[in-house]
């Protein structure tokens, strides 16, 4: 994936987890513009494993002079944003791919419905950005457990249809409730936890919207587990992979080609095709179906793992 070096020009804290980074050519040169839910995956170079993670891009989509990424840190991660929260500074280069968009608004629609759980907020930002540029008819309904946790509450613009649920007030969304009362033409976009992705879903079926209407995104970190081995079936090597890093990584640290472009079991360009399978791979993925995955005839490198005797791909 092409890629710019870029200069950290600012690094803020929002709340006691979630920060805050701008990223600037260090010649001062504009970046290619996008549009509202696009990403980028962010280059760290910590120690000797570089890891690589994607993050929704917050900053205007039409303002070329930098870019900008909201960052939530999980201590209990693999460890990119812990290295973002406690090793980024001003003035640090680090290198960040141009900018992909698979969360874009289908600007047919009569109207969008944006919902937001906890960082999920992020692709959001852009949209509401382009969204007001272009006077389109929307509504946000951002859910978070309490405004110290709420990022957005910092990044959104003071415009009206933008609606908080936050749960220490006891203000819970009621999806049924607003999704009821939508025209006909809307489309609605969710972007958080997968049981807010769930619900929405089952709520969007039971009543009666078109599945082409309802859009969702689920950028994960590959999880941690056990390590295991694989096998290449066209080179016959094996590849180990270690406990906090992901297959992709791995085939990457051996020098494997191999294509990616959102590293969360989103997109499905690294999609890999399991020549023998004696054991059960952990799918992670938002890509395969389940009857797909339980095939077991593929694998997405990027967030799934393998559990078993043996595991052989098509590399």
């Amino acid at each position: 994936m092409t890629s710019l070096m870029l200069r950290v020009t600012e690094a803020e804290l929002l709340t006691p987890l979630v920060k805050r980074f701008r990223f600037q050519h260090p010649q001062g040169e504009l970046l290619p513009l996008f549009s509202g839910g696009a990403h980028v995956v962010v280059e760290m170079p910590d120690g000797d494993v570089l890891r690589r993670n994607a993050y929704s891009l917050i900053s205007d989509p039409q303002d070329g002079s930098g870019y900008e990424i909201a960052v939530r840190r999980e201590d209990g991660g693999r460890g990119g944003s812990r290295f973002m929260h406690g090793q980024v500074r001003p003035g640090d280069l680090l290198r960040v791919s141009l900018p992909l968009n698979l969360f874009a608004l289908d600007l047919r629609a009569k109207k969008h419905v944006l919902i937001a759980g906890g960082i999920g907020i992020t692709p959001f930002i852009a949209q509401i950005r382009q969204l007001l540029r272009m006077q389109l008819p929307f509504e946000l309904h951002y859910g978070a457990r309490s405004r110290d946790e709420a990022a957005g509450l910092d990044l959104l613009p003071d415009v009206p249809h933008i609606h908080f649920h936050i749960s220490d007030e006891s203000n819970r969304m009621d999806l049924g409730a607003f999704l009821s009362a939508q025209p006909l033409g809307t489309h609605v976009y969710t972007c958080g936890p997968e049981g807010l992705i769930n619900a929405v879903a089952q709520t969007g079926a039971r009543l009666g919207w078109p599945k082409t209407a309802l859009h969702s995104e689920v950028f994960q970190a590959p999880p941690p587990g056990r390590p295991f081995e694989v096998v290449l079936a066209r080179s016959g090597r094996t590849i180990e992979v270690g406990a906090h890093q992901s297959l992709l990584e791995a085939l990457e640290a051996a020098e494997v080609e191999i294509d990616w472009s959102c590293r969360g079991g989103a997109c499905g360009r690294c999609e890999t095709r399991v020549v023998s399978c004696h054991g059960r791979i952990e799918h992670h993925d938002h890509w395969l179906s389940e009857d797909e995955q339980s095939e077991q005839t593929r694998i997405m490198p990027c967030v799934s793992r393998f559990r078993g005797e043996s595991l052989i791909i098509d590399r």
